[in-house]
């Protein structure tokens, strides 16, 4: 095989897993240093969604819920995934209405990241939306969430205090806190 990649060359590929979400692979490569090893890499077969849904009173909408993965409740902002193929606006929007029966008149798109991109190649776009009008919560069969409404200054000490740890909730929240110490108009 031997593709180079950067400084790295891959010798060969085996794929380890897949599933509809997720596919893992490990490579045989060398590394830049010259000596042979490994490497696993996780594809994400959906884009990260974030959104920042704050009303007209300054309140931002989370959800809690508990995580499978980490065995334990997470208090987030609303967040999932979208195809690849999709305008991740559109899949945003599904997310805040599913999750939590929120309609929002008005987006920005405020951050794109890599989540741990020294295992995966997963992406996230988080999105602040505004001018909200509230309904009823449509969640997955796999979601049980528990709407959470509090001011946005609560939700920022929270994540200073490791109370909000969820990577997508603390760096959109951290963008937004910036954003208004910039005196950017929310």
């Amino acid at each position: 095989m031997n593709i180079t990649t950067g400084n790295w060359t891959v010798l060969s590929e085996t794929s380890v897993y897949d599933n509809p979400w997720i596919s893992v692979t490990e490579y045989d490569v060398v590394n830049p240093s010259g000596k042979k090893g490994i490497y696993g890499k996780v594809h994400y077969k959906n884009i990260a969604i974030g959104i920042i849904p704050i009303d007209q009173n300054g309140n931002i909408h989370l959800v809690g819920q508990f995580r499978f993965v980490l065995t334990s409740y997470s208090l987030e902002i609303p967040e999932g995934g979208g195809p690849l193929d999709v305008d991740p606006l559109i899949s945003a929007k599904r997310e805040l209405k599913e999750e939590l029966g929120i309609v929002a008149d008005k987006w920005e798109k405020i951050l794109e990241m890599h989540l741990s991109n020294s295992v995966s190649d997963e992406n996230c776009i988080v999105y602040l939306a505004t001018d909200l009008t509230l309904g009823i919560p449509e969640p997955e069969e796999t979601e049980e969430l528990e709407p959470i409404v509090i001011p946005f200054d609560d939700a920022y000490k929270k994540v200073l205090n490791s109370e909000i740890t969820d990577a997508i909730s603390v760096a959109a929240i951290l963008r937004i806190k910036l954003m208004i110490n910039e005196k950017e108009k929310i």
